[in-house]
């Protein structure tokens, strides 16, 4: 497998530091507010990513932080007349929600800030010591860029232009910083804000040490890879080098991933634009799968467009997909038989059990020659998809080859097809899919049986010519949002 490193620029073979271990930590939000749409794109594509590590046999140590200390989280509780905990709880609470919504798989940690802050004052008194920071008049502490000679290296900036950009951009404060490029290690407290007491002078931590902190510590040791949006890249993920790099004398992550920007409409995400769009704005309209296929049809280096009209399209693409599980479901209940149907996780634990379990479908002497060969074209399809997503990740041609099996599928089923051969397929789409994240949920069963207890009692009607009847409960259905189809197999329903 390869994997863009945006420290190298190119694409590189993946190997990971301890043998099938991957330790992993990628940026999570700041916590004032419910998460954006923008928030949403590397929560998704890096869950995705660690899914599919996993399911190509890797244990993956999986860290993601809530920043919880923070000057919009503290100026909005001040607002509220209450405290920094307080909305921070109140929106990692919210934030959690919404994650489950876009089936995200609980870290294995996730680490507050504000319970780390001891962790950052002994990392910033080991910068002291090594002379890679100092201390200023009124107990802020700056990192020193010039100490460290590779400063730049992630975002491939020259420290001497950095400089001369940075040197019009000084705020009130900065005045004793020795250089323009110079970032905030520990700053000093401010009336009415939460501070904690350090040797430097009772204050709270910038922004930078947080993550070169909890995520060596969570992880155990240097990372495989570090993740986050490209906005990330600099100075956020640039400063954690610097300050990791130079504490502990080794490299901090072998890899570093970035996703790219999310747009709406074309245009920028802005509040003053009133394209401005919260996880929760979109999940009261479409199912948390329609937004992780949204975001996932796009190569996570591509620059993402989001629209409604585009979420209409996916939608319809997930559709598409359920459609066809589910068409091969009532094709088995027709044929007396029954598979599990909570679809929230593989029936196969990792690649090898896919294959395994495709070849030895392909062996079965039960099967036409023309089903073996149907099969055959599937496992191409299916060989494409692993080699798409081996290819940094390119989910949006891997999300292709689901399509083109569900083509294939659909022209090839019919209530004369073999028992294992519609086995097969279920499977097959149903794991591609879940490798992604990308549930294809059926309806509660409660509400099947309701239906399905109506379907029967309008057969009846039919049977016995009460077509008034038959009527009246189709529209009941309609209704209660249930469409019926009368088809060759029987009455299939879905819900509009």
């Amino acid at each position: 497998m390869k994997i863009y490193n945006t420290l190298t620029r190119k694409k590189e073979e993946f190997k990971t530091i301890d043998a099938m271990t991957v330790k992993m930590y990628v940026c999570g939000p700041t916590v004032y507010d419910l998460i954006h749409i923008g928030n949403a794109r590397p929560m998704i594509v890096f869950d995705a990513f660690r899914r599919y590590l996993e399911f190509i046999g890797y244990k993956v140590i999986f860290v993601s932080n809530f920043t919880d200390i923070d000057d919009k989280i503290i100026n909005k509780a001040m607002a509220e007349n209450t405290t920094q905990a307080d909305v921070a709880n109140r929106f990692i609470i919210e934030c959690k929600k919404d994650m489950e919504a876009m089936n995200i798989k609980k870290a294995t940690y996730n680490p507050l800030a504000t319970e780390e802050v001891d962790g950052m004052i002994s990392l910033i008194e080991d910068l002291i010591s090594k002379g890679y920071a100092y201390k200023v008049d009124d107990g802020t502490v700056y990192f020193d860029t010039l100490k460290f000679k590779e400063y730049g290296k992630l975002s491939h900036k020259n420290l001497d232009d950095l400089q001369s950009g940075f040197r019009n951009l000084k705020v009130s404060g900065e005045n004793d910083k020795k250089n323009s490029t110079d970032f905030v290690l520990w700053k000093p407290k401010k009336e009415g804000e939460p501070y904690w007491e350090s040797p430097f002078c009772d204050g709270r931590p910038g922004w930078h040490t947080e993550c070169c902190v909890m995520a060596p510590k969570y992880c155990g040791g240097r990372l495989d890879i570090h993740a986050g949006g490209e906005d990330l890249i600099f100075p956020h993920h640039e400063n954690e080098i610097a300050q990791y790099e130079a504490a502990h004398n080794e490299t901090f992550s072998n890899y570093w991933m970035h996703n790219a920007f999310l747009n709406i409409n074309g245009e920028k995400m802005s509040k003053s634009l009133g394209n401005f769009y919260t996880v929760r704005d979109v999940l009261n309209k479409y199912d948390g799968n329609v937004l992780r296929l949204l975001m996932l049809s796009t190569q996570y280096r591509v620059m993402l467009n989001f629209s409604f009209d585009l979420m209409e399209s996916s939608k319809s693409s997930l559709e598409r997909i359920v459609n066809c599980s589910e068409n091969i479901l009532f094709l088995l209940k027709n044929k007396n038989n029954t598979i599990a149907q909570d679809n929230d996780e593989n029936i196969f634990e990792n690649k090898n059990e896919l294959y395994d379990y495709i070849n030895d479908v392909l062996t079965d002497e039960s099967l036409t020659k023309e089903e073996l060969d149907n099969l055959s074209e599937i496992k191409k399809y299916v060989d494409l998809y692993f080699d798409k997503l081996d290819d940094d990740f390119n989910t949006a041609d891997a999300i292709t080859q689901i399509y083109e099996v569900v083509k294939l599928v659909n022209s090839k089923v019919s209530d004369n097809s073999n028992i294992l051969f519609l086995l097969a397929s279920y499977q097959i789409i149903n794991c591609l899919s879940n490798t992604l994240g990308i549930y294809l949920k059926r309806e509660n069963q409660n509400i099947d049986k309701e239906v399905e207890g109506l379907i029967e009692a309008r057969n009846e009607a039919r049977k016995n010519k009460d077509f008034a009847k038959a009527d009246e409960i189709r529209q009941k259905l309609l209704d209660m949002g249930i469409e019926l189809e009368d088809t060759r197999q029987g009455v299939k329903w879905k819900r509009i």
